[in-house]
């Protein structure tokens, strides 16, 4: 249950910034015994990967805090925070510890039980990630447009700060990470509804404009 918890977490991470889990999973794997990866997973914990996806970040960090960048950031993401969720799913909970012969035997639909059991919860990931993802991006805009591009950066900066905390509780403290996962729902939900609203409001306005 714990480690269905951590990659709840994980995922949940990687809907808000697609490389703070996925470093966060290799770092402590590499240089703590907080996360043992299983076989199909210990590339991420490799220098070479490693500095690839600290690249990556930097370049995340400084495009989701431009304006009408951080759109089309979002549009790229689309299929790489949902990526990143199912693999920091599989590899926190421990989905998986076949080797990379034994998922493409999967793929060829010769596998043992185990194996599809990560197969499952990958795509939990990918699915929880993608939640989180829409909501990031649906808001995004939205959210330029009211404060004429000075909240972006702001809210950027909080979202990679909830994304790195709830990676950490994911692994450290699973119960607490699902907190922060049901925050971060709570407040995307929010959100949404707040510019569902707001749009309303406006509408409502728009024929009374002279």
């Amino acid at each position: 249950m714990l480690e269905l918890l951590t990659g709840t977490g994980l995922a949940s991470a990687a809907g808000l910034n697609a490389y703070i889990p996925l470093l966060t999973v290799g770092l402590l794997a590499r240089y703590t015994d907080l996360l043992p990866l299983g076989e199909g997973w210990q590339w991420l914990e490799h220098p070479a990967v490693l500095g690839v996806l600290g690249v990556l970040l930097v370049l995340e960090l400084a495009a989701d805090k431009i304006p009408a960048v951080d759109s089309l950031n979002d549009v790229v993401q689309t299929l790489v925070r949902p990526t990143s969720g199912g693999i920091t799913f599989g590899a926190g909970a421990g989905a998986s510890s076949a080797s990379a012969a034994e998922l493409a035997a999967l793929a060829d639909g010769a596998s043992g039980g185990d194996t599809g059991a990560a197969w499952w919860q990958i795509a939990s990931g990918v699915l929880i990630a993608l939640v989180f993802h829409l909501l990031k991006a649906s808001a995004r805009p939205v959210l330029n447009a009211v404060t004429f591009g000075a909240g972006g950066p702001v809210v950027s900066a909080a979202e990679d700060v909830a994304s790195a905390l709830t990676s950490v509780a994911a692994v450290v403290v699973p119960v607490l990470g699902a907190v922060a996962v049901v925050l971060l729902a709570a407040v995307g939900l929010w959100a949404r509804r707040r510019r569902r609203r707001r749009r309303g409001r406006e509408s409502a306005a728009a024929p009374g404009v002279p």
